[in-house]
């Protein structure tokens, strides 16, 4: 099955294109460039649009513009090809590129979202002693992190990224875009103000 995956939920978006298990392609960069990701993806596996056979899209939790522009190409990629979706938590791909590892995505304002999935400071985060934390929450407050007895890899270390090859593995049952439901945590940044 030829699936495309992507995930714009924190700020390097990632994106990858699987012939079953094989990853026949992938890329990092920012969601405002994801369709020519994609293009580009395409062209390199000498595929057309109409070769693929199913997307899988992360939902979050993260950036709320960013899961938007996610689940807005999916759900326009999906009605114009006639393909089918399905969601995948950028949680659950983090912590499949890092087995045993805390995923910890930054969610601004002082948190961290982790497993639950649930914002919570990261000062309040129970750690065990060498507990391995992955993520950009996990590179935001290294030292925090750090200093409770947690490891936190080098920044260049990839398993920090949610890559989209593990959305392809994790794609459960596909169906309607339309359907696939983004992973809000909390309310995004416009409703708080105007609160």
């Amino acid at each position: 099955m030829l699936i495309l995956a992507f995930d714009t939920a924190t700020d390097q978006a990632t994106s990858a294109l699987l012939d079953d298990e094989e990853v026949l392609g992938e890329r990092v960069s920012r969601a405002s460039t994801l369709l020519a990701d994609v293009d580009a993806l395409l062209r390199q596996a000498g595929a057309r649009p109409g070769d693929l056979e199913g997307l899988a899209v992360g939902t979050g939790p993260g950036s709320f513009t960013g899961i938007r522009i996610g689940l807005a190409a999916a759900r326009g990629l999906a009605l114009a090809l006639g393909v089918p979706a399905a969601g995948v938590s950028t949680l659950a791909a983090l912590a499949a590129g890092a087995p045993g590892a805390l995923p910890v995505i930054d969610a601004k304002r002082r948190e961290v979202f982790v497993p639950g999935p649930r914002a919570v400071p990261p000062g309040d985060l129970e750690l065990e002693q060498g507990a391995l934390c992955v993520g950009d929450g996990a590179l935001r407050y290294r030292e925090l992190f750090e200093a409770a007895g947690a490891e936190v890899p080098p920044e260049s270390d990839e398993r920090h990224l949610p890559r989209a090859r593990f959305h392809a593995r994790l794609a459960g049952q596909f169906g309607p875009a339309e359907l696939v439901e983004p992973l809000y945590v909390r309310l995004p940044d416009a409703a708080q103000a105007a609160r």
